[in-house]
């Protein structure tokens, strides 16, 4: 059975941080990019970042370039999002996700993070 478990969310002021955490099972997690999504309200799903199985190769989207940090700890099964300077248009749940570059994508439930005032 494979599980990816988030958590780390919760509510932040503008210009603050929080840090996620996802916790993998049931792949060989070292053999699988990784991948944070988020989606607002109203809105489609977003890829946030990613990073590749062997920690060379990291995307950001536009919006938190800068920001946002994406790392791997392959002897904890765990892929982490660092915010930074987070911003009220950061309001999503936040999503992790894995693959190997084809075939079937494991999600998790998904941490809500929440940026306002």
């Amino acid at each position: 059975q494979v599980q990816l478990v988030e958590s780390g969310g919760g509510l932040v002021q503008p210009g603050g941080s929080l840090r996620l955490s996802c916790v993998v099972s049931g792949i060989t997690f070292n053999a699988y990019h990784m991948y944070w999504y988020r989606q607002a309200p109203g809105k489609e799903r977003e890829m946030v970042a990613r990073i590749s199985w062997s920690s060379t190769d990291t995307k950001y989207a536009d919006s938190v370039k800068d920001r946002f940090t994406i790392s791997r700890d392959d002897s904890k099964s765990t892929v982490y999002l660092q915010m930074n300077n987070l911003e009220p248009e950061d309001t999503a749940v936040y999503y992790c996700a894995a693959d190997q570059g084809w075939g079937t994508t494991f999600w998790g439930q998904g941490t809500q993070v929440t940026v306002s005032s």
